[in-house]
């Protein structure tokens, strides 16, 4: 990223681009073995059916598939379907590690490709993911990559390292401002959505959440954009179950999670100044909904901040040079209730990034992946500078 560690703001006033893809491929085998007793296949049977029992259960009732990159890890979280009928209607939730200089469940998500790996990347600096990318190439992964052609300072490096390696590489289409979507797809099947850069120099400090999405709607819908931003070709996003994009719907979503709060209302974000979110916020403080909003250098926003306080919201900042930094994007709408609803995604929450950039979000519903959020956010927003 082209910010001198907090320049990515006047990214989100731009756009960002991303085309998904993949196609899943897996293996099953089974053995005949004899036994000298004709009970033991319907023993064994039996005996797996309780071992599958006592597994998921231990698990919340979640099966965490191998080779998926992510799951089972010290940052808990199951799901992400909106649509609790879909096949595996869900991914995974988490932090991003701090403190550090390396992702290991993004490496852990790239090494699991069999067949294809799509990448679109507003910032891409990290040697780790592009060396593990090139690995991929070598074992004869299909491997294509969308970075941002207005971050080509930050990009060059990475996008000649990995043409050298055959794999497809373009600039973004200059028909968005800024390409600013972070997404990951593996084979056709799943695909990981983000809120911050492939950017190892700002892992230490940054905070920033991934969720990966293995519904299969949100990823047909991933890989449809994909294919087209590859190929600089126009596409209109399908939202498919919980998705939203910029420049089309990622305003009209971002305000429907907004205006469906009843009790609380949590906004964090690197960049809050669009009008229309900053009105529907204020406008839900009125109302008696408790409202946090949490901002990266609030001065640069503090018009958006002092509406905020005015109506009765508490807002904090973040703007220490050495200190955490927030980079994540996410609005939190009735928090710890059975309806809850997270979004989260690569867009801030300004005009440009709403509606002139590609920028992909998801939208959250499940218990687990929410309090993962909520529980974050809460520990951040105690740690702020109160905003009067």
């Amino acid at each position: 990223m082209a910010r001198s560690r907090r320049t990515t703001r006047a990214k989100n006033t731009r756009r960002s681009s991303r085309r998904p893809r993949g196609s899943s491929r897996g293996r099953s085998r089974s053995r005949g073995r004899k036994s000298g007793s004709g009970l033991f296949v319907p023993l064994a049977l039996v005996a797996a059916v309780f071992g599958c029992y006592a597994y998921l259960h231990s698990h919340g009732g979640k099966l965490n598939l191998p080779g998926s990159g992510i799951g089972g890890t010290s940052t808990p979280g199951t799901g992400s379907g909106a649509n609790p009928g879909a096949e595996a209607a869900g991914g995974t939730a988490f932090v991003f590690a701090t403190g550090t200089t390396s992702e290991p469940l993004i490496y852990q998500f790239i090494d699991s490709a069999h067949s294809s790996i799509d990448m679109t990347m507003y910032e891409l600096s990290d040697t780790t993911a592009v060396n593990d990318l090139i690995a991929r190439k070598k074992a004869g992964v299909d491997v294509r990559v969308v970075l941002d052609q207005a971050e080509k300072s930050t990009n060059t490096s990475a996008y000649a390292q990995l043409t050298s390696a055959g794999i497809g590489v373009v600039w973004s289409s200059t028909a968005f401002q800024y390409t600013h979507q972070k997404t990951l797809i593996v084979d056709d099947h799943k695909s990981l959505i983000l809120t911050g850069n492939l950017t190892s120099n700002y892992y230490s400090e940054t905070r920033d959440y991934g969720d990966l999405d293995s519904d299969a709607n949100d990823v047909k819908a991933t890989v449809a954009v994909f294919d087209a931003d590859y190929a600089h070709k126009p596409i209109t996003p399908s939202d498919a179950d919980d998705l939203l994009w910029s420049p089309t719907t990622a305003q009209s979503h971002v305000l429907s999670v907004i205006d469906g709060a009843h009790k609380t209302l949590d906004v964090e974000g690197e960049e809050f100044n669009d009008p229309a979110v900053v009105d529907a916020v204020a406008a839900k403080a009125r109302a008696g909904v408790a409202v946090r909003v949490m901002v990266e250098s609030p001065s640069k926003y503090a018009s958006a901040v002092a509406q905020v306080v005015k109506a009765g919201g508490k807002v904090v900042g973040y703007s220490s040079s050495t200190g955490l930094y927030i980079h994540a994007k996410a609005v939190i709408a009735d928090a710890g209730l059975s309806d809850r609803t997270v979004e989260i995604g690569s867009m801030n929450y300004t005009a440009n990034s709403l509606t002139r950039n590609r920028e992909l979000g998801i939208v959250l519903h499940d218990t687990a992946d929410c309090s993962l959020i909520e529980r974050q956010f809460s520990t951040d927003f105690a740690g702020g500078t109160p905003q009067s």
